[in-house]
């Protein structure tokens, strides 16, 4: 063990390094608890072009208002989160863990990015523009944005699914809700390209922040 490990050891073993720990995984189901919600409010399909997103998201400014605030608090807790339960899991499988948190953290750091055009929306209705040119708008999205999707879609299913193995060989948390974990975000993919079903995609969120909250409770328990 290195100087440094060592220091972060000693540092985890005194109440305030205790405190922190338990702080960051208190994180873990935040952030997909949020996204859980902003997925069952979010009043257009994923596969719907950028006329019909304009259209229901005009005719449902609250509901846009709704999942741009949700949007903030995913984008401030589910980095974090999921960094804590790469913390939990790394010493039972740390090249998974490893590779899991290197798909994972770019894919939600992409959060941000993809819901500028949930705002730009919002902000049309609010501001009286024509859904015209809200639409003309979307369609003018910087390519920046389709790699940014690709990096989200590919980087969080992944990512969170060798999460999920990572908690079942680590055995510290339920294996259901190792299960429930490896199995959200494929599922959440189903529900949002394949067989577009808010109820579903927010059910498949739903199982994310249930197995990271199980996490959560296994980190209190080790901290104790």
């Amino acid at each position: 063990m290195t100087t440094a490990q060592h220091a972060l050891a000693n540092h985890e073993n005194t109440s305030a390094g205790r405190a922190s720990v338990v702080a960051l995984a208190l994180l873990a189901p935040i952030g997909p608890l949020a996204v859980a919600l902003l997925r069952y409010l979010l009043p257009y399909e994923t596969v719907d072009g950028a006329g019909e997103i304009v259209r229901e998201g005009y005719a449902d400014r609250d509901a846009m208002s709704l999942v741009l605030w949700l949007s903030l608090v995913a984008a401030l807790t589910i980095v974090p989160g999921a960094i804590a339960v790469g913390r939990l899991v790394r010493a039972a499988a740390p090249r998974l863990t490893t590779v899991a948190l290197i798909l994972t953290v770019p894919g939600y750091l992409m959060l941000p990015m993809l819901a500028v055009l949930d705002h730009l929306v919002w902000m049309a209705a609010e501001a009286g523009a024509s859904q015209d040119s809200a639409t003309a708008l979307l369609e003018a999205a910087h390519p920046a944005t389709a790699i940014a999707t690709v990096i989200f879609v590919v980087g969080h299913v992944l990512g969170t699914v060798l999460l999920g193995v990572a908690m079942l060989r680590s055995a510290l948390v339920p294996r259901w809700a190792s299960i429930a974990t490896i199995v959200s975000q494929p599922l959440h993919f189903v529900a949002a390209v394949i067989v577009p079903n808010h109820t579903l995609d927010g059910v498949a969120w739903g199982l994310n922040a249930l197995g990271f909250a199980m996490v959560t409770v296994a980190v209190i328990r080790t901290t104790r």
